[in-house]
């Protein structure tokens, strides 16, 4: 395992690669970006091109795909087309659509619709940007995740749980791991199926990534942890790397890199999907997704939506197409 520093040498990721190349292992790619890619655009994306790129992400082999969010339309305007979006989708057999829901009103709309399944409530690792978010501390979010999530499950819902700011906060500064691995133990005991831990603003690296992981993986079972890293300083990758060589094997991304956070100034989106896939096949986990498909995916809706693809993968791929 990556440790620290001494401990990164070619021999421990060739031997990982080895490794997986032999046994196939799983990895489970979740796919963010219908909700978490799309929520901050400031032009309203139409439901029915949302609908199809969510139904394009299931058909390219993504077996959890976010689909929206039951928020107020006040403050998140994007996703206020919940309802028509989650029951306009093509729910693939085997293939998740959870929906991020903030609170027990959000809840009660969520639970008014048939198509919702499982649902993501989330906390932040950090008071400043709790308050920010949700405009309440630490420990108030804490009492609602659990409100809501033990509500869902009385009425047979999933439920998945997300902490934000696991690495640092753009107000408060450097996360406390123990911090981390107290609310990850926490979100686990109210019943949420997963943990997903996030580097929102995308400051974390090797050393701080491995740091978190150790309190965490201290507090929790490791089958339980994902992660979700924001490609700030450029380290997404090799922070799922280090959480790869730690055991985990769940990783939020989103298609086309598509995303990013309104509470902090210049962090940039995601951890694009297509570099993510390129980099767990070449280390030969099975992801069951579709490459072509999936960088075709994110082609079409940057296309629509005049914006840049940042995954260099799906570039590289896009430029050697168009020479053939």
């Amino acid at each position: 395992m990556l440790r620290n520093c001494k401990n990164i040498n070619i021999h421990s990721i060739r031997s990982l690669i080895s490794t997986n190349r032999t046994g196939k292992e799983k990895f489970r790619v979740v796919e963010v970006g219908a909700r978490d890619g799309l929520q901050n655009e400031k032009t309203i994306v139409p439901t029915a091109t949302k609908v199809e790129l969510i139904n394009r992400l299931s058909e390219a082999g993504l077996k959890t795909v976010e689909a929206t969010s039951f928020v107020s339309p006040k403050w998140v305007p994007q996703m206020a087309d919940h309802n028509e979006v989650i029951s306009s989708i093509k729910q693939c057999p085997g293939v998740s659509y959870p929906v991020l829901v903030p609170n027990l009103a959000g809840l009660k709309n969520a639970l008014k619709n048939k198509d919702v399944h499982e649902i993501a409530v989330f906390l932040a690792a950090s008071d400043g940007f709790s308050k920010k978010n949700t405009n309440c501390d630490v420990a108030e979010a804490t009492k609602r995740a659990e409100e809501v999530t033990q509500e869902a499950l009385k009425h047979g819902l999933r439920v998945r749980g997300y902490i934000s700011t696991v690495i640092g906060c753009p107000y408060d500064g450097k996360t406390n791991p123990k911090v981390v691995a107290d609310l990850a133990e926490k979100t686990l005991s109210f019943g949420c199926y997963e943990v997903s831990l996030g580097d929102t603003i995308g400051v974390g690296s090797a050393g701080s990534v491995n740091r978190m992981l150790d309190e965490v993986l201290r507090a929790v079972p490791i089958e339980k942890v994902a992660v979700h890293f924001h490609d700030t300083y450029g380290q997404a990758l090799s922070n799922v790397l280090i959480a790869i060589e730690r055991g985990i094997r769940v990783a939020d991304s989103s298609v086309a890199g598509l995303g990013g956070c309104p509470y902090a100034k210049g962090a940039t989106g995601n951890l694009a999907s297509e570099d993510l896939v390129y980099m767990l096949e070449d280390l030969g986990f099975d992801t069951g997704i579709n490459m072509d498909k999936l960088v075709e995916t994110g082609g079409w809706i940057c296309g629509l939506m005049g914006r840049n693809n940042v995954s260099r993968s799906s570039n590289a791929i896009l430029a050697k197409k168009r020479k053939q």
